[in-house]
C-alpha cells in the first residue's frame, strides 16, 4: 500500500502530497517545482515559496510528517504483532533468525533491518537504512498487512528512536541485545546512547527481553516492570553451557520449570546469544520452548554474519563486525578453538565515530596473530587519514596495511595454511564499497570464491 504522501519528489504520482524536508545535504524545498511538475497537488514548507498549487506552512516539516503517519496509519500497523529488537551487536541476526523461526512454526512474519525488508516467498528489497524513514518504514509494514503478515520483526536502531522514525509502533514485544561503543559521533556519550535505546520502552505493551550479561542490563530492568532475562546470569532463560560442534553448537539452559537442550546451526559464543535472545522472544509470543526447539533445525544466520568459506586447508570467515566489541568478541570465538592462525582484515568507516579506530586497531592486533587493516567505506575522509587513527592504538608489529580491499583479501587469503582463520571483518552483506559519494561494487563473499577459482 502506498500513502499519499511523498518526500522524494521523483517518486511523486498525480494526487500527492509532498513534504518538503530539510536534509544534510539536500533539501527538499528545492524540489518543489519537480514535485509540481509530477502531480502533487499541495506542499507542506517550512518558509514561504512560490507554487502553483496549494501550500501549508509549518514549524518543523519532519515533526508534521512523523504525526501525520503514525496518526492515520498507527492503528492498522498495530493489528500486527510488531516485535522490536535494539543493541549495538546482534539485532540483525537475532532479527533473521526470529523472522524465520515464526515463518517455520506456521506465523507469517515479515523482516525490516540492515539486510533489507524481507517476507517469506519473495524477493528482498535493499534498504538504505537499518530502521528506514517513518514513510517508508511504514509503507513496508502496510504491504505486510496487505500480503496476509500476523508479525513484522524489525531490528530498532538508537537513531530511529531519537528521532522519532518508529513514532505511532507499539512494540507487542522487545528485546535488548548489548551496548558497546558505537555511533557516538551521533550521541556524543554512552549514556545519552543507552537513553537513545530506552526510548523504545515507552513504545511497549509487553515484555522487555534483557540479556542480563550485559553490564547495562541493571538500567533497562531499572526502568521497566515488564523484563525477562537471558544469559548466563538470566533468570528466565538461563545458559548453563555450550559446545561447538561441526556445523554449529549445543547449547543447554534453562527456565525456572526445566532444563532443556538444543543443536542450532549456529557458530561461535556471540551466536548463543542471539539465539537465545530469538527464543526468549518467540518463546513470549506464546510458542513453547519444545516447538522452538523442534524447529530451530530449519533456521540459519542470514549472509555475511560468521558465513564460513572453506579456503586451501583453512576458513575464510564474512562477518558484518565493525564496533570494537564486535570484533573482539569474533576473534575471540575462533580463537577458542583454534588450531592454526587467526588472521583478521579489518577497517573502519569514514565519517563515523572516530573515537573507536584506535580501540579496534589495539584490539584486532593483540587478538589477532596476523592483522591486515583496510578501507571499509571511506566515503568522504581520505583512507589514510583513518587507517592512522587505527594505527595511533596498535603497539605490535604483526600487521601491514593494504588500502585496497580486493588486495588485502588476496594477501590474507595467501597466508593461509592448515587450519588457519582469516576472519573478514566489517561488511558482512554489503556488495559495495563508499568512495566519496559513490558506491563501488565490492562483496567480500565474492572475491573470497574469486579467489577459491584463481587456485583451480
Amino acid at each position: 500500500m502506498m500513502i499519499n504522501i511523498k518526500i522524494d519528489s521523483r517518486k511523486v504520482k498525480p494526487g500527492d502530497i509532498f513534504v518538503a524536508l530539510p536534509g544534510a545535504t539536500v533539501d527538499g524545498h528545492d524540489y518543489i517545482d519537480k514535485a509540481v511538475e509530477n502531480g502533487a497537488v499541495k506542499v507542506i514548507v517550512e518558509h514561504d515559496v512560490e507554487t502553483t498549487v496549494e501550500k501549508e506552512i509549518v514549524e518543523n516539516t519532519n515533526k508534521w510528517l512523523t504525526d501525520y503517519v503514525s496518526k492515520n496509519y498507527g492503528k492498522e500497523i498495530n493489528e500486527m504483532n510488531l516485535i522490536g529488537v535494539t543493541g549495538t551487536n546482534g539485532k540483525t541476526t537475532t532479527a533473521y533468525l526470529t523472522y524465520q523461526l515464526l515463518n517455520k512454526l506456521g506465523s507469517k512474519t515479515a523482516y525490516i533491518g540492515t539486510i533489507g525488508f524481507y517476507l517469506p516467498d519473495e524477493e528482498f528489497i535493499e534498504l538504505p537504512n537499518t530502521t528506514p524513514n517513518i514513510l517508508d518504514l511504514y509503507e513496508l509494514m502496510l504491504e505486510a498487512k496487505e500480503k496476509g503478515c500476523k508479525n513484522v520483526m524489525m531490528e530498532v536502531s538508537s537513531h530511529a528512536l531519537h528521532q522519532e522514525r518508529v513514532k505511532g509502533i507499539n512494540y507487542k514485544v522487545a528485546a535488548f541485545t548489548n551496548l558497546t561503543q558505537d555511533h557516538l559521533d551521533y550521541h556524543l556519550t554512552m549514556d545519552n546512547y543507552l537513553e537513545a535505546k530506552k526510548l523504545i520502552l515507552k513504545q511497549l505493551d509487553g515484555p522487555m527481553i534483557i540479556n542480563a550479561d550485559d553490564p547495562y542490563a541493571s538500567k533497562w530492568i531499572d526502568s521497566y516492570e515488564n523484563t525477562k532475562t537471558y544469559g548466563f546470569e538470566g533468570t528466565d532463560y538461563k545458559i548453563i553451557s555450550y559446545e561447538d560442534t561441526l556445523k554449529g553448537t549445543i547449547v543447554k539452559f534453562k527456565t525456572p520449570e526445566k532444563n532443556y537442550e538444543v543443536e542450532t546451526n549456529l557458530k561461535s559464543k556471540f551466536n548463543v546469544y542471539n539465539y537465545m535472545t530469538t527464543l526468549s522472544i518467540v518463546n513470549n509470543l506464546g510458542y513453547s520452548i519444545e516447538e522452538i526447539i523442534d524447529t530451530t533445525k530449519d533456521i540459519y544466520p542470514p549472509k555475511g554474519r560468521c558465513e564460513i568459506i572453506p579456503v586451501k586447508e583453512g576458513i575464510a570467515v564474512i562477518d558484518y563486525a565493525h564496533t570494537p566489541d564486535a570484533v573482539e568478541k569474533i576473534i575471540d570465538a575462533f580463537n577458542e578453538h583454534k588450531k592454526g592462525k587467526i588472521i583478521t582484515i579489518v577497517g573502519c568507516g569514514g565519517d563515523r565515530d572516530p573515537k573507536k579506530r584506535p580501540i579496534m586497531g589495539r584490539i584486532a592486533t593483540e587478538n589477532s596473530d596476523y592483522v591486515v587493516f583496510t578501507s571499509d567505506n571511506p566515503r568522504t575522509e581520505e583512507p589514510q587519514a583513518i587507517m592512522d587513527d587505527i594505527l595511533a592504538g596498535v603497539n605490535t608489529n604483526n600487521y601491514e596495511v593494504e588500502l585496497d580491499r580486493r588486495k588485502a583479501i588476496v594477501i590474507a587469503l595467501d597466508k593461509i595454511e592448515k587450519d588457519d582463520v582469516v576472519l573478514i571483518l566489517g561488511k558482512g552483506h554489503e556488495d559495495y564499497q563508499i568512495i566519496g559519494h559513490e558506491k563501488i561494487h565490492l562483496d567480500d563473499a565474492e572475491e573470497v570464491q574469486k579467489y577459491i577459482n584463481s587456485l583451480k
